[in-house]
C-alpha cells in the first residue's frame, strides 16, 4: 500500500521505524492516535480529528507540543501526495519516548501517517454480542483514543469472528449496549433513531456526532439513551457510524436477518452530502 509518514519535520515513504526497544510507548503503551478520512476529494471533519488527538495526548499525561491547525496543515500536505480520487486514512499519533510506568511528558513524540485504505462497500455486516465489555473510566483511559484500549476490542472481534460474524457488539460494565468493537451503534424503532448515550465507557465518535446532528436537522428524532441488547435484537434497523467506513448497515444480528432501512439510507445520504458540501467541522459535532 502507498504510504507517507511525517516525522521530525520531513516526509518518509512507506513504514519508517520510529520506536526502539527502550521507547516507553513500545513496552508500556503510552500512545494515542486519531483517524480521519480523505475520499472523493474530501476530508470531512479533519479539524475535529486533529483537535481530538491533542485531547487524547493530554489525557495520557503527554505534552503534545502541536496545535490542531498545525496538524491539519501537515495532514493536508500528506493528502496532496496522492491523487484526488485516492481513498486515504489519515492517522496523527503522539507517544512517550521515555519514562517508566508514568511517561515523561517532555519526551512526547509526534508522527502523522497518510496511506491508501479503500472505503468498505456499504453492503452491510453481521454482528453478535461479545462477552468482553468496554471498561469504565476508573479502569482505563476511555476519554482518549488510546492504543491500549484496542486489544480488548480485538478480543471481542476474534470471539465473534470465530462464530461466523463480522463485528462484535460490546456492552458497558453495567450490561448496557456501548458500541460495536470499533464503531458506534444506532438502532431504529417506532419511526425514531436511538443510540447509546455517552457514559464514559466509549469514545464520542466524530462521525457519530455528525450523523446525529444531520439527522436531527433533517427532522428525525434521535434519542441518546441507555439501550439494552434485547432492543438491538428487536430493532427495525441497526447501523453503525465510524471514521473507517462512515455509515454502514447491519444485515444480520445474531441469527436474525435485517435489510438496510430508510433511516440508514437517510443517514448515509446526509453524511455524503455533508462531506461534499464542506470539509470544516464544528465543535457541536464532536459529541
Amino acid at each position: 500500500m502507498a504510504a507517507w509518514t511525517y516525522f521530525e519535520g520531513a516526509w518518509h515513504e512507506g513504514n519508517p521505524k520510529l520506536m526502539g526497544p527502550l521507547t516507553q510507548a513500545a513496552w508500556l503503551c503510552c500512545t494515542v492516535f486519531d483517524g480521519a478520512r480523505a475520499f472523493e476529494g474530501q476530508a470531512p471533519d479533519l479539524d475535529l480529528h486533529c483537535q481530538r488527538v491533542i485531547r487524547s495526548a493530554h489525557s495520557l499525561g503527554m505534552k503534545p507540543g502541536r496545535a490542531a491547525d498545525e496538524i491539519e496543515t501537515i495532514a493536508r500536505e500528506g493528502i496532496a501526495r496522492f491523487s484526488e480520487t485516492a481513498e486515504l486514512y489519515i492517522r496523527p499519533m503522539f507517544w512517550a519516548e521515555s519514562g517508566g510506568v508514568e511517561p515523561d511528558p517532555d519526551s512526547t513524540q509526534f508522527a502523522l501517517a497518510v496511506y491508501e485504505s479503500p472505503m468498505p462497500k456499504p453492503t452491510g455486516f453481521s454482528a453478535s454480542l461479545s462477552r468482553f465489555r468496554r471498561p469504565s473510566p476508573e479502569i482505563a483511559p476511555t476519554d482518549a483514543k488510546a492504543g491500549c484500549l484496542y486489544p480488548n476490542s480485538a478480543r471481542a472481534q476474534a470471539e465473534v469472528r470465530a462464530r461466523g460474524f463480522d463485528a462484535a457488539v460490546m456492552l458497558d460494565m453495567h450490561g448496557n449496549v456501548a458500541e460495536f468493537a470499533s464503531s458506534n451503534l444506532f438502532i431504529a424503532r417506532g419511526g425514531e433513531v436511538h443510540t447509546p448515550v455517552l457514559n464514559g465507557t466509549f469514545l464520542a465518535g466524530i462521525t457519530r456526532g455528525r450523523v446525529i446532528e444531520l439527522l436531527r436537522s433533517a427532522g428525525v428524532t434521535v434519542h441518546e439513551r441507555t439501550i439494552a441488547y434485547s432492543e438491538v435484537m428487536t430493532a427495525d434497523e441497526v447501523f453503525s457510524t465510524g471514521n473507517y467506513a462512515k455509515v454502514v448497515p447491519v444485515t444480520r444480528i445474531e441469527e436474525r436477518a435485517l435489510q438496510p432501512g430508510p433511516f440508514y439510507r437517510q443517514a448515509r445520504e446526509l453524511y455524503w452530502d455533508y462531506a461534499h458540501g464542506e470539509t470544516r467541522g464544528s465543535q457541536r459535532a464532536a459529541g
